[in-house]
């Protein structure tokens, strides 16, 4: 498996609901910032901890998350074993050293147990399931393409427990089509967003391409909807209890409710949603879309598209899963039965190279634009 290489987020000590904390005197495993969780922490032995990760409410899909902070008053070197009540463990720890890069921590699996030996310092660690990419960082990052770019960085709307969901755009007065980006509906899929920030970054860079596209498509992103899930290191679902990502028929949450009533808006404007891209995580690469056949204008767009990344990318296996179930709730349905355009869910694996993430993004961005332009120089012939 391969090193981690990104930096972390800076870990704020924004109050954190599911606040726990084990002490011996000398060690002290804490959640006293943004996105920590461990829900149960019981000191075994002097230096032995277990600790237990309970899920926000069941049913839910098997993601257990944690994050902690280990800190002593002298060098020590203790135990930690990790066990999931009802379920078991997805993601291998990482580990970070004052907020710096992460690596994979070295452990064992032994039954329902994940069992990791550390040495405690003064100098604090961070134990987490991913890097840690909390709320915070999405407003930095969008600072960063406000300075390099024309882009807007606003309030689309406020989440449950009312922290903001921010929206990122690129208008063009000319243009009237629109492409959707969607990340973080689920907080522990960090691959997901990843992959978001270097495909953003490729559609907003001063590469011709991109200011060739930039000129026929207006960009909308909206790339944290889950704020409150991602603070209380959810492992699923927002701060109701529920998954997002099956509510894009019902509209009962506040955070999909802001996204259509947003989009509606656009339409009415006279503005056209041309096609959507959601970002997700899960234990291996793969595009779920939509059928060939379900009725899209353009129907084998995402096939020549991914086609294309196939054929740049030989060492990259490009999975492509079809899908319709129209009951789901799931954003790429949505884009397809209220728009007719194809949409797809982008998902990266748990464990894909850092570095080949990147790649796969900066590829799929550049080929996405020169195939939706070439589409729409090919339809005015």
């Amino acid at each position: 498996m391969s090193v981690l290489l990104i930096s972390c987020a800076t870990i704020t000590t924004e109050q954190n609901d599911n606040e726990q904390a084990c002490s011996s005197g000398k060690v002290r495993i804490t959640t006293d910032f943004s996105t920590a969780r461990m829900d149960e922490c019981l000191l075994v032995d002097e230096n032995e901890y277990l600790i237990t990760l309970v899920p926000e409410n069941t049913p839910i899909n098997s993601s257990p998350w944690y994050a902690f902070k280990i800190q002593s008053d002298q060098t020590t070197n203790i135990t930690i074993t990790m066990k999931v009540r009802g379920d078991k463990h997805r993601y291998p720890p990482k580990i970070s050293i004052n907020g710096g890069a992460w690596q994979l921590q070295k452990h064992q699996i032994k039954g329902n147990r994940l069992i990791m030996k550390i040495t405690a310092s003064p100098k604090p660690v961070v134990i987490a399931a991913q890097e840690i990419i909390n709320n915070q960082y999405y407003v930095d990052w969008a600072k960063k393409l406000k300075v390099s770019g024309k882009i807007t960085h606003n309030l689309l709307g406020n989440s449950t427990q009312g922290r903001p969901i921010y929206k990122i755009e690129h208008r063009n007065k000319e243009a009237k089509e629109w492409l959707v980006i969607l990340g973080r509906q689920h907080p522990p899929e960090v691959t997901g967003a990843l992959a978001l920030f270097s495909f953003v970054e490729t559609l907003l860079s001063t590469s011709k391409l991109s200011q060739n596209y930039l000129k026929k498509y207006n960009i909308l992103v909206i790339p944290n909807i889950n704020p409150d899930g991602v603070h209380a290191g959810n492992w699923r679902h927002n701060a109701n209890g529920l998954d997002l990502n099956r509510d894009w028929n019902q509209f009962s949450q506040v955070e999909t409710s802001l996204i259509n009533n947003y989009l509606q808006q656009l339409v009415k404007q006279g503005g056209k949603i041309k096609f959507a891209v959601d970002f997700h995580s899960t234990h291996k690469d793969i595009f779920y879309s939509m059928p060939v056949d379900y009725g899209v204008e353009d129907p084998y767009f995402v096939r020549h598209w991914l086609g294309a990344l196939d054929y740049l990318m030989p060492k990259f296996d490009v999975v492509i899963k079809p899908g319709n179930n129209p009951g789901l709730g799931v954003s790429k349905q949505y884009f397809s039965d209220h728009y007719g355009v194809h949409a797809i869910t982008y998902e990266m694996g748990d464990n894909t190279d850092r570095i080949k993430i990147k790649r796969i993004a900066f590829n799929a961005a550049n080929l996405l634009m020169s195939t939706m332009l070439s589409n729409a120089n090919h339809n005015k012939e």
